[in-house]
């Protein structure tokens, strides 16, 4: 059976995504394989362990406030196209436009890239031939999992739900071996406080939650399938919040097991510090399931992205502000089959030219500036009198504001830090507004 056409001629989506399934879009997306690699890259910037914990908390605050500004404008636009949809009812199609220009070449796309590379670094716990050809294994789980959502949307959903599944499990295993069997021996005493959070120099802490937002990338991937997900106005307001609490509580629990069982050096230094605290607590054994668990994560969480990010290229083709030829929907499998293979191809190419550091931290600069202005949207679009949402962010307007400063004192930071690649990320972002333009003009005539 075919999606039902629109009054337009083109083809729906079908309605199949419930609350578990979004819930666990957002969890899923959220919680990939960063997480078991990122407090590595943290603890480079944030020398001591109580700057480490907040730099986790204050990124977990900004995501919840970021969900919040999500839950708002998705209960006023249940559309398939998530921040695009929400840019271009505040902005103009034009803004809008860079948001889906930058996703295909640099956050999407980066986000995949990043974590089948970081997949291929745990397959090689089990296969240490693959360390020396991580980028041919990165790009066997790109083309596996783009496959896998060109199949179909429910596929892609249970393979997503069941991975979410699987990487609490591994977080929950490392914590109760935390908790119940850990060798006193193997324990390293460490006393956080207010006075060793003073040494820490704020520039290096916004670093440290810039590092930590890359791991709390995808909360808004659920916005993107609002038009396959039941009673949208609900549903995703509802999955936002859910997901994004557990999604904080377990990150915060993870990394302070860490940092209680491994020396600060080594967890700065390993590349797989979640496999590295099993195999202390847990013994070789620990450690080879939990590697499984993450690599099973990783898929999840790239089936999350290569989910959400076509369905929004697909919204922007149907506006006119894409090529025409990406507005198809597979006549089988009811999937924006063409989005999801030049998601892909672009993917691959990230993976067999950047470096995963290189790439997190583009997409944290990029992704957040652009966050930004969605909670700026909202003063926008709360003096319209046709705005009306069924959810309202709390706090309004002191949270929303409180969030714009936040993010925007993240992006600065990362900009600073590496200016080099600050300038070719904002090239490539710079680079699109031509081409909206462009899109917008040729859509007029």
């Amino acid at each position: 059976m075919l999606p039902s056409p629109t009054p337009g001629g083109r083809r729906e989506l079908p309605r199949v995504i419930g609350i578990v399934q979004a819930s666990a879009l957002v969890i899923g997306t959220i919680i990939g394989t960063s997480i078991f690699v990122q407090p590595s890259e943290i603890t480079r910037s944030v020398p001591t362990v109580s700057g480490i914990l907040v730099a986790w908390a204050l990124a977990g605050t900004l995501t919840m406030l970021f969900a919040l500004t999500c839950a708002e404008l998705a209960s006023a636009f249940p559309a398939t196209g998530g921040v695009y949809v929400f840019l271009r009812e505040a902005y103009s199609r034009r803004l809008a436009f860079l948001w889906g220009w930058s996703s295909v070449w640099i956050i999407h796309t980066g986000v995949i890239a990043a974590i089948a590379m970081v997949c291929a670094r745990y397959i090689a716990y089990f296969v240490p031939a693959a360390a020396d050809h991580e980028r041919v294994v990165a790009v066997a789980v790109v083309l596996a999992v783009s496959a896998l959502n060109y199949a179909g949307v429910r596929i892609g959903a249970v393979v997503l739900t069941l991975s979410t599944a699987a990487k609490l499990l591994a977080i929950a295993v490392l914590l109760v071996a935390g908790l119940a069997v850990a060798p006193p021996a193997a324990i390293t005493t460490w006393h956080p406080g207010l006075a060793e959070l003073r040494t820490v120099p704020l520039t290096q802490l916004l670093l440290g939650v810039g590092a930590g937002l890359f791991a709390f990338g995808g909360a808004h991937a659920v916005t993107y399938v609002a038009g396959e997900t039941t009673d949208p106005a609900r549903t995703v307001p509802r999955a936002l919040t859910i997901g994004t609490l557990v999604v904080t509580l377990c990150y915060i629990a993870l990394n302070a097991l860490y940092l209680y069982v491994l020396p600060l050096d080594t967890v700065r230094a390993s590349p797989r510090v979640a496999a590295d605290v099993a195999a202390v607590l847990i013994g070789p054994a620990g450690g080879s399931a939990v590697a499984a668990l993450v690599v099973l994560s990783g898929v999840g969480t790239i089936t999350g992205i290569a989910l959400a990010g076509p369905r929004m290229y697909l919204s922007m083709a149907a506006d006119g502000m894409m090529p025409a030829w990406l507005d198809a929907v597979h006549p089988r499998f009811r999937t924006p089959h063409r989005a999801i293979l030049l998601q892909a191809t672009w993917a691959i190419v990230l993976v067999l030219t950047g470096q995963y550091a290189t790439l997190f931290a583009r997409v944290v600069y990029v992704e957040w500036f652009f966050f930004a202005l969605l909670a700026a949207g909202l003063f926008v679009l709360r003096g319209r009198a046709d705005y009306r949402p069924s959810t309202r962010m709390w706090g309004y307007p002191i949270t929303p504001a409180i969030f714009i400063l936040a993010s925007s004192a993240v992006v600065v930071s990362q900009l600073v830090a590496q200016p080099r690649d600050a300038i070719i990320g904002a090239a490539m972002v710079a680079a699109g507004w031509p081409v909206g333009v462009w899109f917008e003009r040729r859509r007029r005539q």
